[in-house]
This record gives structure tokens, C-alpha cells and sequence, in this order.
């Protein structure tokens, strides 16, 4: 296994030579190998081989939408989520360590899902996309700023397939969203309101600190693996299944969770980009886990002929304003999230993943539509976000909709938030470089040792 280490793990890491790079204003972050694997091309017709890496939780929807391809491996740190997901996919070979899986059958893999919690996704990811392999990965690609710069460029020079699991940006009403937006349905847009439950409808335990009894793992999981790259500690409840957003090492809190989700569609519509600042207003905070709950402001540099834009992040309860145009007694949406765009001549409300989008107050939406909403101009996605990048895939496919040349970005910024945040601080960082300008010491945060596991 050792060898496999070396091989898989600590080549997908990247050189150190990468952070120099960042000090001397390097651009580019990924250090190729010297042979650069590229995807085997798949014709239009055929069935392509996937490995499916984390096959529980959110990784269970995931699995199955490969059903019409061909599953060749499952691979889980849960014997039981694998006993489970080979019911589905009786063919499919079983592993525990991605690792193994790629030594073994290196071959006989075209593509990759990787549904594993967040601070799995790098190395599982890039480990793949060194071998030439498409990679779909659940939201947020990475948990770390570098880890994801260095997949973005990796997948680029690698020429795989690669797609974002925000589903939402399949949906016709993200679509819609951005058409209404720039056709200028409510006016020129200078702020928007974002806001989820999270962490709270986790029953998460965000806010405190690590616990101190060291009970034995169960026997499915092997622990280890578990924690993969992270810091080594005990096991404890407290941090699976799902637990692990709340806690810096494993996850990305709130914003990590539902952030590349809800900031999707205005990201998209208005190409807000890079900030030009980021600040936060938390609560207590903890060493080890995110605060309960954060209000999280992004200040937007204008854009052409855009101005600048504020974009207001709320979680754990904390809700904007409720906008007088809301009629009395009428929600402003379901608890998961939702979005709230101000224009100077209008306001438009939309659902967490802009699945319900309207303009407000009712009046002003039958007003919009009498008047014949703005015409398509943007492209609908047929069968679904995992449809979409299979055939992304294949011989003639276009690229996946959340690919990661748009989906890296979205999900830099969301971890810009996620800084703020956890540091309480300020922060204006260096799109160029990735370094904290304004507080040199947050660094550390951009790119975290990785243990060798």
C-alpha cells in the first residue's frame, strides 16, 4: 500500500514548487507529470466504464444516475454502503481505498463520481484526472482555494470531462433566471440576498468544541480511510455520517453545503467573478467547527457596463429583510434557501436552486409576463445534470454545463466566504496568486498540509 501512496496519492498532490509559483505571481498552479494521460475517446453509441467513489448518502443519487452506463467499480470506506449499492450493480467491483481501485483496474475505468465528503475530493479527484479519467464531483469540488485552482487547471490540461454536482444549473429556472436578469426584467441589479437554514436542520454540532470520549468505530468503517488525507484523531459520532460539514477539517460549513447552489444563477447571470473583498459576522466561533450561524457580505468590482454588486450571505437562521413587495402572508420560500434579487426598477424572489423563479409582487409578475418575458437565449439542458455530463464524455458531446472552467470559480468564491468566516476577519485576497493580502497569516488556509494515510 505504501507504494500505492507514493504513486497515486502524493503524485496527485502536485510539487511544492506550486506555492513558490504563487509567491513570484505564477499563474498556473498544477505542475504537470511528465506524460500527460489523456480520456480514451469514447464513441457517441457506447457505454463508457465508471467507478463510482462514495456510494452513500448524497453518493447513492449519484451511483444510480450512471445505471445506464456501465458501473465497472464501487468504492466505499462502509462495507454496508457498498453491500447496499452492489444489490444495484451486481457486476461492479467492491473496494474500500480508491487507491487500490486505480492500481488494480486502471484499464478498464473511463470516468469517475466522486460523492465523498468534502475534504476527499481533491485527492480522489485529481488521482483520477492524472489518469485521464472524466470526473463528475459533488458540490464544492474541493474544500481548500488551491485544491481548487489545481483541479481546475488539471482537468483543463487533461482534456477529461468534468461537471460540478450543483444540480441546479440544469434547471430551466436558473436559465431563466439569468435571461430575466440581463434582459433587465427588474432594472439594473446592485444587490442580492442569499439564505439557507444550514447548519441547523443538520442537528450538526457546529459551535463546540472537539469531543474528548473516544468511542470504537463501528465495524463497517474503516476510520482511516475515513479521514484520508485530514489530521489523524479518533473516531467519534460527531463527525459521521454527515456531521462533518460542521467541522473545518472535513467540510466547508453552511456555504459549502448549499453556497454553489444558491449564489449559482447570479454568479452565472451577472458574471460577478472575483470579490474584491469578503467579511463576515458570526457567531461564537470555535477552533475545530464552523459558528451556528454567519451573515457574510461580498463586495463585487463592476464589470463593464455592470456596476458593482453586494451579495449578502445569511445561514442559521438569519433571514434579510423581509421586501415590502411581499404580499402579507405569502412565504418567502421553503427553509432549505432562497434568493433575493434587487434591481433599481424591481425585485425578483427565487428558490435555493432557482427551480421557482418570480418577479414581486404577483402583480409586477403578470404585469412581466403580459408583456412577453425576454426570449430563450440560453441553451436547456435534456435528461438531467449527470445526462449532461455523460454525454459530455463522449465522442461529439459539448461540454458539461458546470464544468469546472465555470464551476472552479463559483466555488472559489464561495470558499473566499468560507475564509471569512472562519477567520472573523476581513479578507481581500489575490485572485492571480491566491494569497490573503490584506491578513498574510489566513495563508495556511489556502492550502493545508495533507496527511499520508
Amino acid at each position: 500500500m505504501n507504494t500505492i501512496n507514493r504513486r497515486y496519492f502524493i503524485g496527485s498532490m502536485g510539487a511544492l514548487a506550486t506555492l513558490s509559483g504563487c509567491a513570484n505571481n505564477q499563474r498556473t498552479f498544477y505542475m504537470p507529470p511528465a506524460n500527460i494521460r489523456r480520456p480514451r475517446l469514447i464513441p457517441a453509441g457506447e457505454k463508457m466504464n465508471v467507478a463510482c467513489i462514495g456510494v452513500g448518502g448524497k453518493g447513492s443519487s449519484d451511483t444510480k444516475a450512471m445505471k445506464g452506463e456501465n458501473v465497472v467499480a464501487l468504492c466505499d470506506v462502509d462495507e454496508n454502503n457498498l453491500r447496499k449499492m452492489a444489490k444495484a450493480f451486481p457486476n461492479a467491483k467492491l473496494y474500500k481505498d480508491y487507491r487500490k481501485m486505480f492500481a488494480e483496474i486502471d484499464g478498464q475505468i473511463d470516468a469517475v463520481t466522486v460523492s465523498t465528503p468534502d475534504h476527499t475530493h481533491y485527492p480522489a479527484a485529481m488521482a483520477a484526472i492524472k489518469l485521464g479519467k472524466h470526473a463528475f464531483v459533488q458540490k464544492p469540488i474541493t474544500r481548500t482555494l488551491w485544491e481548487c485552482r489545481m483541479l481546475t487547471e488539471a482537468a483543463r490540461l487533461h482534456g477529461v470531462s468534468t461537471q460540478m454536482g450543483n444540480q441546479g444549473h440544469s434547471n430551466d429556472g436558473t436559465r431563466l433566471l439569468a435571461e430575466w436578469t440581463r434582459a433587465g426584467a427588474i432594472g439594473t441589479v446592485r444587490e442580492i440576498h442569499l439564505w439557507t437554514d444550514r447548519p441547523t436542520s443538520w442537528g450538526t454540532p457546529c459551535g463546540t468544541d472537539r469531543p474528548t470520549d473516544t468511542p470504537v468505530a463501528p465495524e463497517p468503517l474503516d476510520w482511516n480511510l475515513w479521514l484520508g488525507t485530514a489530521p489523524k484523531r479518533p473516531y467519534h459520532p460527531n463527525y459521521v455520517p454527515k456531521k462533518w460539514r460542521s467541522w473545518y477539517d472535513f467540510g466547508a460549513g453552511a456555504l459549502g453545503d448549499m453556497g454553489c447552489h444558491l449564489f449559482d444563477a447570479t454568479f452565472w447571470a451577472l458574471d460577478l467573478g472575483w470579490p474584491e473583498w469578503v467579511s463576515a459576522e458570526t457567531s461564537e466561533r470555535k477552533a475545530e467547527t464552523f459558528p451556528k450561524s454567519a451573515v457574510v457580505t461580498y463586495q463585487f468590482p463592476a464589470n463593464g457596463s455592470r456596476p458593482p454588486v453586494k451579495v449578502v450571505w445569511y445561514d442559521g437562521g438569519n433571514m434579510p429583510e423581509r421586501p415590502a413587495e411581499l404580499e402579507e402572508g405569502r412565504s418567502m420560500g421553503p427553509s432549505i434557501g432562497g434568493q433575493l434579487i434587487v434591481g433599481d426598477t424591481g425585485k425578483m424572489l427565487a428558490s435555493h436552486n432557482a427551480s421557482s423563479v418570480r418577479l414581486i409582487p404577483e402583480t409586477a409578475m403578470r404585469e412581466f409576463a403580459k408583456a412577453g418575458v425576454p426570449p430563450k437565449t440560453l441553451s436547456r439542458i435534456e435528461g438531467g445534470h449527470a445526462a449532461d455530463w455523460i454525454q459530455s464524455c463522449k465522442e461529439g458531446g459539448h461540454p458539461a454545463c458546470s464544468n469546472f472552467d465555470y464551476a472552479g470559480p463559483l466555488t472559489e468564491m464561495v470558499l473566499l466566504g468560507v475564509l471569512a468566516v472562519r477567520t472573523g476577519e476581513k479578507i481581500v485576497c489575490d485572485n492571480q496568486t491566491l494569497t490573503v493580502t490584506s491578513h498574510p497569516e489566513f495563508n495556511q488556509y489556502i492550502r493545508e498540509p495533507y496527511r499520508e494515510f
